[in-house]
């Protein structure tokens, strides 16, 4: 036997029928009627086979696109497949499996079905088919057809599905209310231009529709967002923040062609307070004296007492009031205010501090109650204690000594007539 006499063979077999059966793409590609004389077949080298194996591989190459489609468990996706001119009037579907009648989940002539609706653009030639609550069973291969004589034209489609939920690492912040504090979100170099945004929760799928702020409006009421494309982080700031702020926050980053990318946030805002509060009851018309410790590092800040609800919003009674009267001692690390005589209305809530950046902790919060007949009493501790309000015996006695006054005196006058 002459050399290469065998692959010679080999090849004249394989050539004389060849059929390569592509299910997943339904293509045939048939290669037949072979016909070599034995006297060139020795002239057959391994080059030819692999150049015929070539051609053949890149014609089925060429005819595959598959569509990848990422979908949210819970969810609703949308696989979206495009068709030839000319095919607008056909029929389209979506299929599983091998595509047999049974396999058919929806037609365009039959757009709604079960958990399946499908839309035909025919200006665009697009035709979409939606699927909604998607479950881990509904992962895997599709197919988009478009009827016709003979065979149909398919699309492979592969849907992967994954957890509605985000994310494995969670940045948390801490501020107080009343601040502002800034969220800092990365993203990759190839999202520059891409849409940013920030939402509340940690669902994935609704993010970007219940966004607070996106890269387009940049303001929106008490947030504002800022994109640093040379650092790739974008911030997004909120003023004024409440206890209501607190909450999980998701950053993220859209992509056109696949699930946007999300980092997630944990925020918790706390009540802005101080290191010692207390509650004072004052008697109208006396004078009554609060004390105020302060840092020992303030010893040389200005020292003040304010009266409102919220430190962001208070008076300076020391200025405005002159019954007022304040003196610091240094030697203690604390200032004592005076009020000469008390009013009713004194009544509330004051702040006395000697930081005028209102940091955390660096104030003391008093509850004056203004009475007719109290007991005065200042108890500052490094928790918030509670002074019951004690009336005097005298204010005690009228009220069991009234009735039998007045017996008495009945009887004075019965006698006396």
């Amino acid at each position: 036997m002459e050399e290469s006499a065998i692959p010679s063979l080999l090849i004249v077999q394989l050539c004389t029928s060849l059929l390569i059966a592509l299910q997943d793409h339904r293509v045939c590609i048939i290669l037949s009627n072979l016909t070599f004389q034995s006297a060139k077949a020795k002239m057959w080298s391994l080059q030819n086979l692999l150049f015929i194996l070539c051609i053949v591989l890149r014609c089925v190459t060429s005819a595959v696109g598959v569509i990848h489609v990422t979908g949210y468990v819970g969810r609703e996706v949308n696989v979206s497949c495009s068709y030839n001119e000319g095919y607008e009037s056909y029929e389209k579907y979506l299929c599983k499996n091998d595509c047999g009648s049974d396999d058919v989940l929806i037609t365009t002539s039959n757009s709604s079905k079960n958990k399946y609706r499908i839309q035909d653009d025919k200006t665009a030639r697009i035709f979409t088919t939606t699927i909604s609550d998607l479950q881990s069973v509904d992962a895997g291969k599709y197919w988009c057809g478009v009827s016709r004589s003979g065979k149909d034209i398919y699309t492979e489609v592969e849907l992967k599905l994954v957890s509605d939920s985000c994310c494995d690492t969670v940045t948390k912040v801490q501020s107080y209310e009343g601040y502002s504090e800034s969220l800092s979100c990365q993203y990759e170099s190839q999202y520059q231009n891409s849409l940013k945004y920030i939402c509340r929760g940690n669902r994935p799928s609704t993010c970007l529709q219940q966004a607070l702020i996106t890269s387009d409006t940049k303001r929106n009421g008490r947030f504002r967002l800022d994109d640093d494309k040379v650092l790739g982080t974008f911030t997004v700031t909120i003023n004024s923040l409440t206890q209501n702020d607190s909450g999980s926050y998701l950053c993220g980053v859209q992509r056109n062609s696949d699930l946007d990318v999300f980092s997630a946030v944990e925020l918790k805002v706390e009540e802005w307070c101080c290191v010692k509060s207390t509650k004072i009851n004052g008697t109208a018309g006396h004078p009554l004296t609060l004390q105020c410790p302060y840092p020992s590092q303030h010893r040389d800040n200005r020292k003040f007492l304010c009266k409102g609800d919220h430190r962001n919003n208070c008076s300076d009674m020391v200025t405005s009031q002159s019954r007022f009267t304040l003196q610091d001692d240094a030697a203690s690390s604390s200032f004592i205010v005076r009020i000469t005589k008390l009013e009713a209305a004194d009544g509330g809530t004051y702040w006395c501090g000697s930081d005028s950046q209102w940091r955390v902790g660096n104030y003391t919060k008093i509850e004056l109650s203004v009475c007719l007949h109290c007991t005065s009493n200042v108890s500052l501790g490094t928790t918030a204690e509670t002074q019951r309000t004690q009336i005097p015996d005298s204010a005690l006695c009228v009220v069991h000594v009234a009735p039998s006054v007045l017996l008495l005196m009945s009887v004075l006058v019965i006698c006396c007539l």
